[in-house]
């Protein structure tokens, strides 16, 4: 039988858009991020994923931003073979399976309680995985996570829905909280761009996801340093450097080249990397 939705609040059901993309690059022949877990997940729900309208270059960008998000933690990991890792609106992400840390990290799921619930059942939680259903505008969200140990935070496409406030209060808890580590997350400069190529796709998820939008973000990617004094800057790294834009189709790799040289566009997905 299918997992039931029917409980899930549209903010919770913008992670059925990159769950969705990150299936249908698994299914490529040559996938930028292999995914069974996306596609498990696809199948399990009782979902109408096909109304989402999920297009080429969205299922190309989702599936490298969550690829060039673990690559960072796998090194982290290395590093620190004791770490804790917290992923902000997880969502539907099987970033552990993926990953497959040793025993001695403990990773922790942060999302929305019916968002939380969903992912429980989709994705039982493995030795030393912990689902934590709790919004992060609630100050206890980090409470249950251990504060003794390095962490790697990560969080994908989760801050474009918060407020500049919210997103200052989440960075200033996981900076408190831990003794050191480091943040990284997808950002996408100032969305007007973003924004703009959205309305040329009117999909109902798409919809969603322009009501939904909190900051309107920031072009310097220094920013987060200014509002929080024990982060430091470390990594800029634009999608359109990756290697993996060659497994892209052949128009979007154009696309995507061409996009170099521009740097708004550069900026509207990136990923950023700071350490505290």
């Amino acid at each position: 039988m299918s997992i039931d939705t029917s409980g899930i609040t549209p903010e919770e059901e913008t992670a059925f858009l990159t769950l969705k993309a990150r299936a249908v690059n698994d299914g490529w022949q040559r996938p930028i991020l292999p995914d069974p877990g996306a596609t498990a997940a696809v199948a399990a729900i009782n979902y109408d994923f096909d109304a989402l309208g999920v297009i080429t270059p969205v299922v190309c960008q989702s599936s490298l931003r969550a690829k060039l998000l673990d690559d960072r933690v796998r090194r982290f990991i290395v590093k620190h073979p004791n770490a804790v890792v917290v992923d902000l609106g997880a969502g539907l992400d099987d970033g552990y399976r993926r990953i497959q840390p040793p025993p001695t990290v403990d990773w922790y799921s942060v999302d929305l309680p019916g968002m939380a619930r969903l992912r429980d059942e989709v994705m039982p939680p493995g030795a030393g995985e912990h689902t934590i259903g709790v919004s992060v505008t609630d100050p206890t969200w980090i409470d249950a996570i251990p504060s003794d140990r390095p962490a790697m935070v990560v969080a994908d496409g989760f801050f474009a829905f918060l407020t500049k406030e919210q997103i200052i209060a989440t960075m200033r808890a996981v900076t408190d909280h831990f003794p050191s580590g480091q943040l990284a997350f997808n950002d996408y400069g100032r969305m007007v761009v973003g924004v703009w190529i959205s309305k040329l796709f009117p999909q109902k998820m798409f919809k969603k996801v322009n009501q939904l939008r909190g900051f309107e973000g920031y072009d310097d990617p220094r920013t987060p340093e200014r509002w929080n004094p024990k982060l430091r800057f470390v990594e800029e790294f634009s999608l359109v450097d990756a290697p993996e834009v060659e497994l892209f189709p052949k128009w979007l790799q154009i696309s995507s080249r061409l996009a170099r040289y521009s740097p708004s566009m550069r900026r509207s997905a990136r990923i950023l990397r700071f350490e505290f």
